[in-house]
Parts: structure tokens; C-alpha cells; sequence
């Protein structure tokens, strides 16, 4: 039996709280990577702030597949974008590598419904060599288990309408840009509320041919259904731009937004199902001013109805311990691209995570699965 050991590919504002949550919970870390000159062959400690070396040095990202083939590794940690496509490459080096991964990648967190020609290559991909790749994060527990759970003490559900608000200036400058930070209304509407205005044909077409852009709630909502056993008939989302109504700086695109551009985005995805359940979800992601804070709404329509308000929620912080806390179960995972719906509900893990799982050599156990290194629930 020995540490679970990890890389951490992306080491921007998230892999802050990764990277000591995991040292925290016992998990070694061997690796990490990143494109950032700035950061490239610092140590890590930097990263979390700590004046002890830790002896791992961020390395150049074009180096992780060479590194992964020549080390020892049970899970990749991975912080960058939002976009699945973005991150393919990074999880098709996991894949291919047989190192299993977790993204806070939101596409990730559903992909099925947003990349489907991706998820079923990376599906395929990963199956051939005995790894798991999945999405987590804040909407792995707050839009996604908290919600279903919920739906357990229900006896009749019409509709989930859901809202959450967070901070752009939180998770680095991909997200802001992708949010529309800084744009004027008109660049807004061509860039992002145009390309939406379009018919549930083209749209279809759209997604198959893996050109489709969806706002978190989409792969949320996608997650949902299939939690609940809720099969879409229709899914739609619209965008809103959230205009400063005075100057506003930005800290992470180290810019001043001036009065009338956009500080960011209200999405929402209205998901109708067979079953005659309707999911309306929004998602509110802008450059927060002084009177703004983090907030997470839903309410279970039916009977009876139930309202959940989580005011001023951590929402980086509990983002990456959620992915910290869902080692465990990805470690013991079916092989492929599985995403947390078809795992158990993410639990507080109370000791290191090694007292959970042990990770032996097959050669040293005759499980008969034929991979070099295996994972064995305790």
C-alpha cells in the first residue's frame, strides 16, 4: 500500500486550493504543468504559498505526456478552461496514458449533451486503458447531488428552478473572457447572444458537429436528467449581458470596465423531459462589485415544495475540495469517460485518502484485470 499520487495540470488561482487540499488529505504530489513562463520551474510552494520547498517544480505543459509515460501517477488534477474541447488534449494525454483525471472543466461535468463526438472518443479512449476520466467541482454538489438528494424527500417533482451566482474574478481570465467581460452590448450580442438565436434543427446540427458553446447550466441540467432518470425532449439557453452601471475594475483581465460594457453573463437553460418535468436553470457569472456576493438558489416545485438558499457560498474553495473529495471514488470508478451522476453522492472525507482506498500492483494481486496498477476499495 502506498500515498495516492497526483499532477496537477493547470496551476493558475484553483490549483492553490487543489494543490494543499490534496498535500492536506495525504496525497503525494509528484508533477505539475503548466504554459505560463512566469510560473514554469517555480516550485510549487509558491503556488500555496508556503516558504517550504516541496520539491516539485511546474513544469512546461508540452511535457506532461512524456512525464506521465515515465511516472508513477493515479490521478490528474486538472484546472485550465471551461470548454471540453480545450481540454481534450490534456485528457486525451490522461487516457492514452491510463491516468485517471478530474476536471473543473463545467462543459466536462456533462459532456454528453454538449461534445457528444468527444465524450465517446475520450469514453472509448479511456475504457482501452483501464483509467477514468470525469468533471467536478462546486456544480458536482451544489447544482447536481444537493439537488437530487432533495428530489429523495419529494413525492412529486413539476419543476426544478435553480439559480447561482459567482465571482469571474475567482477563477482566472478564460473565464472571464468567456463570460464577456469587458465587451460593449453589440460585441456581446454578435459573439454571444446571436450565435444562440437559432432553431432546435440548427442547434442539433450544431452540437453534433462539436461546434456548440454551452453555458454551465446546459451540461447541469444534462446531469440532472440523467440522475433523475429524465429523458430530454428539449433543451434551449438564452444569454444576458450584465452591464456596469458605473467603472468597475478587473483584476484578473487587469483592466478597467468602464460604464455600459459588460461585467459578465446570466445564462439560462430550460430543459423540458418527457416525464413532464421542466428544469430552468440560471447561472449569473460577472465581475462582482462592492454589494455583490456568491449565492446558490433552487427550489424543488411539487410535493411538497422545497426551497434551498446558500448565501455567500466559498464557491473557489468548495470547488476544489469537491474535486479533492472525489479522488476516492474516481480511483474506483468504472474505466472511461464516467461522470460523477453514475458515482456515489461526493462525501466529506474525514481522513487522508489513502485510509479509503488502497492502491496495490497486480502482480501482487491476482484480480485478474491485466493493468499494471489497480484500485481496491476499502
Amino acid at each position: 500500500m502506498r500515498k495516492i499520487t497526483m499532477v496537477q495540470y493547470g496551476c493558475g488561482k484553483m490549483s492553490k486550493y487543489t494543490i494543499k487540499y490534496a498535500l492536506e488529505k495525504g496525497v503525494k504530489i509528484v508533477g505539475a504543468f503548466d504554459i505560463n513562463p512566469d510560473i514554469i520551474g517555480k516550485d510549487i510552494s509558491v503556488i500555496i504559498d508556503s516558504e517550504k520547498s516541496l520539491g516539485v517544480k511546474v513544469q512546461d505543459a508540452k511535457e506532461f505526456d512524456t512525464f506521465l509515460q515515465t511516472h508513477d501517477v493515479d490521478v490528474a488534477i486538472i484546472t485550465t478552461t471551461s470548454i471540453f474541447a480545450e481540454n481534450y488534449p490534456a485528457y486525451e494525454i490522461c487516457a492514452k496514458n491510463g491516468v485517471n483525471a478530474i476536471s473543473t472543466c463545467e462543459e466536462a461535468f456533462y459532456a454528453q449533451n454538449s461534445s457528444p463526438k468527444l465524450a465517446k472518443k475520450l469514453d472509448r479512449l479511456a475504457k482501452e486503458n483501464g483509467c477514468t476520466i470525469c468533471g467536478s467541482g462546486y456544480q458536482d454538489v451544489f447544482w447536481g447531488n444537493l439537488i437530487s438528494v432533495i428530489g429523495g424527500a419529494t413525492h412529486k417533482i413539476v419543476k426544478i428552478k435553480g439559480k447561482s451566482s459567482y465571482n469571474v474574478e475567482d477563477y482566472g481570465v478564460s473565464l472571464a473572457k468567456v463570460h464577456g467581460v469587458g465587451l460593449t452590448k453589440e460585441q456581446f450580442k454578435k459573439e454571444i447572444s446571436d450565435p444562440e438565436d437559432i432553431s432546435d434543427e440548427e442547434l442539433k446540427k450544431l452540437i453534433n458537429a462539436g461546434k456548440f458553446s454551452p453555458c454551465y447550466m446546459w451540461n447541469v441540467n444534462g446531469w440532472l436528467c440523467s440522475k433523475l432518470g429524465l429523458h430530454i425532449t428539449r433543451q434551449t439557453q438564452r444569454s444576458v449581458p450584465q452591464i456596469a452601471e458605473e467603472e468597475i475594475h478587473s483584476s484578473t483581465l487587469n483592466m478597467t470596465i468602464p460604464k455600459g460594457r459588460c461585467t459578465g453573463l446570466s445564462a439560462v437553460v430550460t430543459t423540458e423531459t418527457k416525464e413532464g418535468i421542466t428544469i430552468e436553470s440560471e447561472c449569473i457569472g460577472k465581475v462582482y462589485g462592492p454589494n455583490d456576493y456568491d449565492c446558490n438558489d433552487w427550489t424543488i416545485e411539487g410535493e411538497p415544495t422545497t426551497r434551498v438558499v446558500i448565501e455567500r457560498p466559498s464557491t473557489a474553495e468548495l470547488t476544489c475540495a469537491s474535486v479533492i473529495n472525489r479522488i476516492v471514488e474516481v480511483l474506483v470508478a468504472e474505466p472511461g469517460y464516467t461522470t460523477t451522476d453514475q458515482m456515489p453522492e461526493n462525501i466529506y472525507k474525514a481522513h487522508n485518502l489513502d485510509k479509503y482506498i488502497e492502491i496495490v500492483d497486480c502482480d501482487d494481486h491476482d484480480c485478474g484485470c491485466g493493468h499494471e496498477h489497480c484500485n481496491h476499495e476499502k
